[in-house]
């Protein structure tokens, strides 16, 4: 029999940080921030009252309903995910790719992780057909799958998987009985939210999925940690969330007060916050869509970009140009890239991907300017493409990887 790989136990490795908006914060934002600065009292473990109603109204704006008592918030999705999966219980199912810092999570609580491939079409989630067979290898070798962790608006590949191939993976999920996962953090970020419909996995499962939402990066700051996550209403439901609690409050993983009042006012979506969410998403999506035209001039791979702020391409056609420079995985593609571009280009071994393969994910936010009136003046221009700046950085883009065919 084959036998199945998996990443369990050892060292937690560096990982990149998300791509970032790279965008001044919103006035608004400082000021409820700066409003809340002065109470000292803390926020209970999983949050309080008000950021839980905020959060009930922003998933109902979605078509998910939710109450308070089945909402939990922490300090960062990776915060909320650790205990989520401490409570849980079980190895864990992942797509190939997933964002760097989901093994990590699972290898720091001693559990196994196994990575599926994705469709071709799109990351994000596992094949439905792999997910089924990889789950009964694991469970023949003595394994103990319970949760599948995907995403419906994915990092890295910067892809929203279509609503046919969502509703696969559940029922693939349902019938191997694992309880899903779904990070949703990036759904704020969409490119053409008209165009491309984010599904929840809840939507189809509403007894075995649970919903997560990092909120720093798309409706706050990157450096105000805080995120949500929408537990089912059943009674594993609650006992999930008491156990997420419980780790939560043992680790001292809570909110900081200020940083509740910006969530829960952002969660709230007023004008002016969902005003930059759209303004920012349409930013990044006309400069990635760029990126995207020269990154395939050049001959390489990527699929086109629907959500984020980066996206994962494939070097693997120009193999020959970059074994020149002495390029040979994905590891010396991530040095070599990174120093050519002046910008981190995370290789696709952070994201659980094979070395072998030439594959980086690239961020857009360094390509909108070097300072913050730079990035500003790009956020608020009508075509950001025709800004000098913005032009600099496609074009060296473009010669660099033009310079490897």
């Amino acid at each position: 029999m084959q036998r199945t790989v998996a990443q369990g136990r050892g060292p937690v490795r560096y990982g990149p940080p998300t791509p970032q908006p790279g965008l001044p914060v919103l006035p608004e934002l400082i000021s409820v921030l700066g409003a809340a600065a002065g109470r000292s009292s803390p926020q209970p473990p999983g949050g309080g009252a008000s950021l839980h109603e905020a959060a009930c109204r922003y998933w109902g704006r979605r078509g998910l309903a939710a109450s308070p008592e089945n909402v939990a918030a922490g300090p960062g999705a990776p915060a909320l995910l650790l205990a989520l999966i401490g409570a849980y219980g079980g190895d864990v199912m992942l797509p190939r790719p997933c964002p760097a810092w989901w093994t990590p999570q699972v290898r720091l609580l001693g559990r196994r992780a196994y990575h599926v491939p994705t469709p071709a079409e799109c990351g994000g989630v596992p094949d439905p057909y792999a997910l089924l067979e990889t789950v009964r290898r694991v469970r023949a070798e003595g394994g103990d799958p319970r949760v599948l962790l995907l995403s419906v608006a994915d990092d890295p590949t910067a892809t929203v998987p279509p609503p046919e191939l969502v509703h696969e993976a559940c029922e693939a999920a349902e019938t191997a009985g694992l309880f899903v996962v779904s990070d949703e953090s990036w759904r704020d970020t969409v490119h053409r939210p008209h165009d491309d419909l984010v599904l929840s996995p809840a939507e189809m499962l509403p007894e075995r999925a649970a919903v997560l939402v990092d909120l720093s990066g798309s409706l706050l700051p990157a450096g105000w940690p805080a995120a949500v996550v929408r537990f089912p209403a059943t009674p594993q439901g609650a006992r999930l969330r008491a156990g997420t609690l419980d780790v939560l409050t043992a680790t001292g993983a809570v909110v900081a007060g200020p940083v509740a009042g910006a969530a829960a006012h952002a969660l709230h979506e007023p004008e002016a916050v969902a005003a930059r969410a759209y303004a920012a998403a349409r930013l990044h999506g006309l400069v990635a869509a760029a990126a995207h035209r020269e990154i395939r001039a050049a001959g390489a791979l990527v699929r086109p970009p629907q959500a984020g702020r980066h996206l994962y391409a494939d070097l693997t056609p120009l193999r020959a140009g970059l074994a020149r420079h002495g390029v040979g995985d994905a590891l010396e593609l991530e040095d070599w890239l990174g120093g050519r571009l002046g910008a981190p280009t995370p290789g696709g071994q952070r994201f659980a991907d094979e070395l072998g393969a030439l594959r980086v994910r690239l961020s857009t936010g360094p390509l909108l300017g070097a300072t913050p009136e730079e990035r500003l003046a790009a956020l608020t221009a009508r075509d950001p493409l025709e800004l000098p700046h913005v032009r600099r950085s496609l074009d060296l883009l473009g010669s660099v990887l033009a310079g490897l065919a």
